[in-house]
């Protein structure tokens, strides 16, 4: 899908969204305007305030927004549909916090059904647009595929999923070279390529035949760009090397990468430090400061010694480091080598509820404060757990690139705690290696969100 209009597509349906809440909640503030009490009109317009943050960070947990959502109608419904149950759930437990007993119940009642209401109507909304901009012809590209091979198949599946604007017309390519049945029609030789683009109006020919495999491609560049049809190449990079690569420059210099980093650009990695920095300060000011006497001192009274355990942990670039923790178990002589595993008998009484609500974890704002840790990032390991699988897992080492964090991509999405079998580390390091070549602060903060509802909510794998 073109990008730009997926921007513009995404930032139509988050404002039709918002401005379709809003009038909703002013219709219905109209309607029941004889029973509200003036003197509660403060209370309604923070009501209204919540609304709109409850609705914007279901969203952003949710992701309904995503190019993947907006390309397919039945998507984008069952993520709205899970965003609104989230929505409901932010604004239950915000009344359940507050309670707020002056601000009537049937009001609210009545504005969250018409805000569901308005939710399905906005997607018939989108299914409208969606449908109408299928039918536009000068919006869809028609595409010939010139050549039969492997990575034509696979650019067919990335197109297929273009559902919005791009027609494959089928493939070009010399008879002895087909060995199977094709999903789409061969229509000529490699040399009939512009006369059958021309024939059925493609605008644009992709190559998956690269110039020195057959030099003829040169002069049907030309006659293509002749023809005004666009000729774009697919390179096969499969003599170099067996895996997906990116491809950057530096100057006129091509430089092939096995990954995208977001966090190698400078600028990145300061937004990223800045945003550690800020949080972390605020942790320990207004957290930390009252957090560590009052925790200490229970873990004390149960278990004489130090109140912190610090174990050494595999950081960025495999460099080892203290990771702070509440100490929650009894002074053993296993701790450094034995991950805790559930009905630990080594687990205090205070240390079950410091690992229930992961307030253990909660000193390791001051290894992110001092630059040794990120909010967000893969959870940091035992040595002795690096040391094991990174022999028994492939890319293992790569979740080191980055700085290890208090939480993840792969903890919210269930690799949390012990990891009882070697998929289980599989996943995590799937994950953590998604999280780094996917990386952005907005990422960071719904991580940050998901583990404020896993922290409430609970999470069987803390213990």
């Amino acid at each position: 899908m073109n990008q730009q209009f997926v921007r513009l597509l995404r930032l139509c349906f988050v404002c039709l969204d918002l401005l379709m809440l809003n009038v909703s909640f002013a219709l219905d503030k109209y309607y029941y305007r004889d029973k509200i009490e003036t003197a509660l009109e403060v209370q309604y317009v923070y009501l209204w305030m919540g609304f709109n943050a409850a609705w914007l960070a279901a969203s952003w947990i949710c992701n309904i927004y995503h190019q993947n959502s907006l390309s397919s109608f039945e998507s984008f419904c069952r993520r709205t549909l899970r965003a609104y149950i989230y929505f409901l759930a932010i604004v239950m437990i915000g009344f359940f916090i507050i309670k707020q007993h002056d601000i009537s119940r049937l009001f609210i009642i009545t504005v969250l059904v018409s805000i569901g209401l308005v939710l399905l109507v906005n997607r018939l909304v989108f299914l409208i647009v969606l449908q109408y901009f299928r039918n536009q012809s000068y919006l869809t590209r028609k595409v010939v595929i010139l050549g039969y091979n492997d990575m034509s198949k696979k650019l067919v599946q990335q197109l297929e999923e273009d559902t919005l604007n791009t027609k494959i017309i089928g493939f070009c390519e010399n008879e002895l070279e087909v060995h199977e049945l094709s999903n789409y029609p061969i229509l000529g030789g490699v040399n009939d390529v512009v006369e059958v683009s021309r024939q059925y109006k493609a605008t644009e020919i992709f190559s998956t035949i690269s110039p020195d495999q057959n030099e003829s491609i040169y002069q049907i560049i030309r006659n293509a760009e002749q023809a005004c049809i666009r000729f774009k190449l697919i390179p096969s990079f499969n003599l170099l090397t067996n895996f997906p690569v990116h491809i950057d420059y530096f100057g006129t210099i091509p430089i092939l990468s096995l990954r995208k980093e977001p966090l190698d650009d400078v600028a990145n990695r300061v937004k990223k430090r800045f945003y550690d920095v800020v949080i972390s300060s605020l942790a320990i000011i207004f957290v930390l400061s009252w957090m560590i006497p009052i925790v200490g001192l229970l873990i004390w009274i149960e278990s004489k010694g130090p109140i912190f355990f610090i174990q050494m942990r595999s950081g960025k670039d495999n460099q080892s480091f203290g990771c702070i923790k509440f100490r929650s178990m009894k002074m053993n002589k296993d701790s450094h080598l034995i991950q805790a595993t559930k009905n630990d008998r080594r687990i205090t009484r205070i240390g079950k509820l410091l690992r229930r609500t992961s307030l253990d974890e909660f000193p390791q704002f001051l290894n992110v404060f001092m630059g040794q840790m990120s909010i967000v990032g893969p959870r940091p390991h035992m040595l002795q757990h690096t040391s094991d699988y990174s022999t028994r897992i492939n890319k293992y080492m790569v979740r080191q690139f980055m700085k290890p964090g208090i939480t993840g991509w792969a903890q919210v999405n269930g690799f949390r705690g012990e990891t009882r079998t070697l998929w289980d580390m599989e996943g995590r390091v799937e994950f953590d290696i998604w999280y780094m070549e996917n990386w952005s602060l907005w990422l960071d903060t719904r991580i940050l969100f998901l583990t404020l509802y896993r922290l409430v909510t609970g999470d069987k794998n803390a213990y």
